[in-house]
């Protein structure tokens, strides 16, 4: 794998905040790669790094095996459109298009005047007139037309409806098609838009890189489950549960794959789906995920002083009752009822 950035054990404070934490991580040249993680997972600082707009507390960061930091050579090369682009008061998208090849030395006016044009991007109004989808159709043309070697969109989408959205993803297809490059979208939807895919998630208060891998390795991890709950159940023994829901006997159920479950399911009558890549990220954020297993208590009734009986449920392993939990109390967690 040729590596166009590298991260070495990097880590990035701001006084007691841990931002981003023993990072290591390579992102392919000539690739598209999807980062995805939750709100303050430190997924806009690692970019902030890439550029060199911040400095790492320790480890080292390489962007085209160079230390980006002062580096004209280097900075020359990339382009980061942040999800908050800002332009000068008086800025109209003709200012965009006329500084756009004194800004980048490959920058493709032909690419960029047909982004303007497929976008629906206003000429003759201030950019900061323009709507949120509006502005951020402006913030896609330049990343688009700098054709710069490493360019980074940090959720370009936000504000667009669904159909600036779409011409927005297949002309980023098309030109990379034509001009490779790497290419890194912050929080892609979920469509086949990246070759691979980095997951962040923060563990506790500190963001963590968590997996990597192509589309279709990361989204055959996990499972969705649908049906009726009393069916799903008996699936449950052994797997680890990532995230689940219950409307009445419905339920919804994602957890990770395994080798005949989906097999299993079918037999059961239960539907399968593969999991979104947004759901994945979800999933194994929201909570610790949880290993179900069969477990068999004993209840006896207050006003019963006979012999108790036996009833088996299904929870997860959750590690051992509280010591102030009363016997037989019932609990909700995870959002089921569960027998503690």
């Amino acid at each position: 794998m040729t590596v166009a950035i590298q991260f070495d054990g990097v880590t990035r404070r701001f006084g007691a905040i841990t931002a981003v934490e023993n990072l290591n991580l390579a992102f392919r040249r000539n690739a598209i790669t999807g980062l995805l993680g939750r709100n303050g997972a430190g997924k806009t600082v690692t970019m902030s790094l890439i550029t060199a707009q911040e400095r790492p507390t320790s480890g080292t960061v390489r962007v085209l095996g160079q230390n980006p930091r002062e580096n004209a050579a280097v900075l020359a090369q990339t382009c980061f459109i942040r999800d908050s682009q800002s332009y000068p008061a008086d800025y109209k998208l003709d200012h965009i298009l006329k500084l756009g090849p004194v800004c980048y030395p490959g920058w493709n006016a032909q690419l960029a005047n047909r982004v303007a044009e497929e976008l629906a991007i206003p000429r003759r109004q201030k950019l900061q007139k323009l709507s949120r989808g509006q502005r951020s159709a402006v913030a896609a043309l330049i990343g688009l037309a700098s054709q710069a070697p490493i360019t980074i969109f940090d959720e370009p989408y936000l504000g667009m409806d669904a159909t600036a959205r779409t011409l927005f993803y297949d002309l980023l297809l098309a030109d990379y098609a034509e001009h490779p490059r790497t290419i890194i979208v912050l929080d892609p939807p979920d469509r086949r838009d990246g070759e691979h895919v980095r997951g962040h998630h923060p563990a506790g208060p500190r963001p963590r890189h968590a997996a990597t891998g192509t589309i279709d390795e990361f989204r055959s991890r996990a499972i969705t489950l649908t049906g009726p709950w009393q069916r799903i159940e008996h699936l449950l023994t052994g797997l680890t549960v990532l995230r689940s829901s219950r409307t009445g006997e419905m339920a919804t159920v994602i957890v990770e794959n395994r080798s005949g479950l989906m097999e299993s399911a079918h037999a059961a009558k239960i539907a399968t789906e593969p999991t979104s890549l947004r759901d994945l990220v979800a999933a194994g954020t929201a909570s610790v995920p949880r290993r179900w297993q069969h477990e068999t208590r004993t209840r006896r009734s207050a006003h019963d002083p006979g012999p108790s009986h036996v009833r088996v449920v299904l929870r997860p392993s959750l590690g051992p009752r509280s010591p102030d939990t009363p016997p037989g109390h019932l609990q909700r967690r995870g959002g089921y009822n569960i027998c503690a």
